[in-house]
């Protein structure tokens, strides 16, 4: 894990890729760490070997990932067949048992209201993820409110998509920033 802080002290932003072009995008870019929120079983292993041939981590979102079911054999399959450094999710369950199988993890969550909010703590103990995301990361004062209550890095994703979203994140105690806006990667 302390491998993947560094890379994100030297460039917070994190490219999340969701087809082909920005594939080739992120590729081009100063971003180290690459969110893979597309893909199929066929597809999978050559897309994170095109961002591990570019010398940058690769994640698959594994909810993402066309044709596996949310089983853990999903989690086999990415440690066995790709060379991914870790995954996301959104289930604590797949977090848990990637943790297992030596897979560094980001768990996932919308904070759309204050149910998911309380939620997190049960969640995320259960989980014991590497990291955690939280959607929209454009929301500097609900970050602070996450940063305050757990002790896990934060990575805020989802609508960031200017140079101000960035800075009140990273201000509110994100670590790191994912998105998929293009523009954003070359702030």
């Amino acid at each position: 894990m302390q491998n993947l802080l560094n890379l994100l002290e030297d460039n917070p932003i994190i490219g999340g890729i969701k087809d082909d072009k920005g594939l080739e995008e992120v590729l081009n870019s100063e971003c180290n760490v690459v969110f893979i929120l597309y893909g199929n079983l066929l597809t999978i292993s050559d897309i994170v070997n095109k961002v591990k041939n570019s010398g940058k981590s690769a994640f698959v979102h594994v909810d993402l990932l066309e044709g596996t079911s949310h089983k853990n054999i999903v989690i086999d399959y990415i440690k066995e067949k790709t060379r991914a450094d870790g995954i996301i999710s959104t289930k604590a369950h797949m977090i848990h048992a990637a943790r297992e199988r030596d897979l560094f993890t980001v768990h996932r969550f919308f904070l759309v209201d204050s149910m998911s909010f309380y939620s997190l703590e049960k969640q995320i103990s259960q989980s014991r993820p590497d990291c955690i995301e939280i959607m929209p990361g454009c929301m500097p004062k609900v970050l602070g409110w996450v940063v305050e209550l757990i002790d896990v890095p934060i990575i805020a994703g989802g609508l960031v998509c200017a140079k101000d979203d960035v800075m009140n994140a990273l201000k509110a105690g994100a670590t790191a920033i994912s998105t998929t806006n293009t523009g954003v990667w070359k702030m």
